[in-house]
């Protein structure tokens, strides 16, 4: 859990979007344009297991916290 909330916290940095997630077949995409992140807090989301969505683009993707 402490993982996931620190992350949101690194994304809200990034956005003010009332609803900047959503989860579907095992991942949870989180809708901040990975290129408006600095390099730092791209590597901290990634140890928190959150990457950029490679497929969709403009997006973090885990299939850490989108698993049930």
């Amino acid at each position: 859990m402490d993982d996931l909330i620190t992350a949101l916290l690194i994304f809200r940095t990034y956005t003010n979007d009332p609803n900047p997630t959503h989860c579907e077949h095992d991942v949870m995409y989180v809708l901040v344009n990975p290129e408006d992140v600095t390099d730092e807090d791209l590597e901290k989301l990634a140890t928190l297991s959150f990457r950029p969505d490679d497929e969709w683009g403009e997006s973090f993707i885990s299939y850490r916290f989108g698993s049930a």
